[in-house]
């Protein structure tokens, strides 16, 4: 575990010529200032000095979050304090990284005592679950269930042959028997069918009665595997708010509060897995606690990517969202931050320009950095400036929508009856679409296809990931354009239409392991996302006329 007396890290080079920032950094969207670009060196030139078995070890196989804090000590002396996100083993005996928020649990003899009683209830558990008796059960309800829909199956089938040849029997003897052997003869053929029904409902009760009996056997033996299961929900809640609460942040104001706290306010109440362990929280409750005042953060990611999400070594990558946004809410408290530019309207003095329009529908040519729809802070869109200059315009709209940061060509459509039309194509996929991009390195192949799953990533959101279990489909087909300067221009063509499909399929190491120049959420900060969506071609909703419009990128 580290030393928390040597966690503060002078710097190697002198870093008098870089002025401090006005303000901390805001850690969910920002560009690393230049103290904590060296200090990220600095560490990553301890990192590959370090025993390449510990970076080799099951813990760190995808690679890692480390994260620097640049500090002042009382002294006014700068340097930084380092941490990584979740645990590697091993690493702290040879590098002082700031340690856990919550260590008191690992010799807590009552955590101990209460894990070990659900250990016991899990061992329980298993070992009714797959005791022979159990498992007995479980095949002879099984095994009566098949039996009794077979039986059932072929006593109706035999029913409905029988029931054919009493109707042909009536039909026969009606025209060939006198009026009285008719009368028998239904009687009869009435008796039969009587018979028949009293023989299926006596099946039926027989099996149910077999069948319910081993159902109530079943349901006293899941009585008792449910109650344990009871037993252990409610222990492991107790002992998982115990462990919570070991995590107590302090924030500037030298406020402290926990996990269970924190996360009590929010809709999912309970915090994510892994809560508090990442970097930038284990860095500030550092800092408070050594009274060492924060300056500058940044988080980079070191070593292979994951299978999932899109991280690339070396690339600086923000907070996440789900377990670090309501932690840092409290932990920056006090600190003078960034103001959050997301929430700073990024359309305002640009225009949209209409490449097309009649009384249906238009073209618009979206600028790069404006919303399509209203975002959660930001009214202004292209459907607000629609609305606004044809107040007459029914329906939704918005047809189809192009990320913030994407510019490029945008269908309206101006009534209710154009908008379904237009749906339509969209949803039948007979609308061509085509994008331009510049992604950052030499793609060595001409063309290609990708295929492959995307999902939200809820623990870092709005980022996408690929996920073979839960993604929906996603396929683009792709080719070379132009390589110049360590860039590959591309043509794109999306077959689907997931958010941040194009990102995320270039970016991806199964994609083009190439993200798009000054992507933001999978690649690094440019002057604008390089992806512009330069082509479209489809039919008019009420003319029937095939439309074509294209307008070349800007970069």
């Amino acid at each position: 575990m580290s030393n928390p007396a040597s966690c503060f890290t002078v710097f190697d080079e002198n870093v008098d010529s870089l002025a401090l920032p006005e303000q901390f950094t805001f850690p969910f969207y920002y560009k690393p200032h230049p103290l904590a670009v060296v200090a990220a060196q600095q560490l990553q030139q301890q990192l590959k000095k370090l025993d390449k078995a510990i970076l080799d070890t099951d813990d760190i196989d995808a690679g890692k979050m480390f994260g620097v804090l640049v500090v002042q000590n009382q002294a006014q002396q700068l340097g930084f304090i380092s941490a990584y996100s979740g645990q590697i083993a091993g690493i702290d005996e040879q590098l002082n990284f700031a340690p856990n928020v919550a260590l008191k649990h690992i010799d807590d003899a009552l955590f101990s005592q209460q894990s070990q009683i659900i250990n016991a209830i899990n061992a329980q558990i298993t070992a009714l679950e797959n005791s022979e008796d159990y498992q007995a059960l479980e095949q002879q309800l099984a095994t009566a269930r098949k039996n009794y829909e077979q039986q059932l199956v072929a006593k109706q089938q035999a029913m409905q042959v029988t029931r054919k040849q009493r109707k042909e029997q009536r039909q026969t003897g009606q025209e060939q028997l006198n009026a009285d052997d008719f009368e028998q003869l239904k009687t009869t053929l009435a008796g039969q069918s009587i018979v028949e029904k009293k023989q299926l409902q006596a099946l039926k009760q027989d099996w149910q009665t077999q069948i319910t009996a081993l159902e109530q056997t079943q349901a006293a033996m899941l009585g008792e595997i449910n109650g344990l299961k009871k037993r252990r929900k409610t222990l492991s809640k107790n002992l998982q708010k115990k462990l919570f609460a070991q995590y107590q942040f302090l924030n500037a104001h030298a406020e402290v509060t926990d996990l269970n706290a924190i996360f009590a306010k929010l809709p999912e109440h309970t915090p994510p897995s892994g809560a508090g362990d990442c970097a930038a929280p284990k860095l500030l409750q550092y800092a408070y606690k050594h009274h060492l005042k924060p300056v500058a953060m940044a988080e980079f990611w070191w070593g292979a990517p994951p299978k999932s999400a899109i991280r690339h070594h070396l690339h600086y990558y923000p907070s996440c969202y789900s377990k670090c946004q309501p932690i840092l809410g409290h932990m920056l408290k006090g600190l003078n931050v960034e103001e959050n530019p997301l929430l700073t309207n990024p359309a305002k003095g640009k225009d949209l320009t209409i490449v097309y329009q009649d009384d249906d529908l238009l073209v618009i040519n979206k600028p790069a950095e404006f919303l399509s729809v209203p975002g959660i802070n930001i009214d202004d869109s292209v459907y607000m400036r629609i609305k606004t200059q044809f107040p007459a315009a029914s329906g939704p709209l918005i047809v189809h929508r192009l990320d913030m940061s994407t510019s490029g060509l945008l269908i309206i459509a101006l009534n209710k009856r154009a908008h379904k039309a237009l749906q339509k194509q969209f949803i039948e996929r007979t609308i061509e679409k085509r994008y331009v991009a510049l992604v950052a390195g030499n793609i060595t192949e001409n063309s290609g296809v990708i295929n492959l799953p995307l999902v939200l990533d809820f623990d870092d959101k709005p980022r996408q990931m690929v996920c073979y279990k839960t993604g929906k489909p996603s396929l683009t087909t792709w080719h070379v354009l132009e390589r110049k300067n360590n860039t590959t221009r591309l043509q794109l063509y999306p077959k689907t239409g997931r958010t941040h499909q194009l990102r995320v399929h270039c970016a991806h190491q199964l994609g083009l392991n190439t993200p798009i120049v000054g992507d933001t959420h999978y690649g690094e900060e440019a002057e604008r996302l390089h992806l512009h969506a330069e082509y479209l071609a489809f039919t008019h909703p009420i003319s029937h006329q095939r439309l074509e419009f294209e307008v070349a990128a800007d970069f």
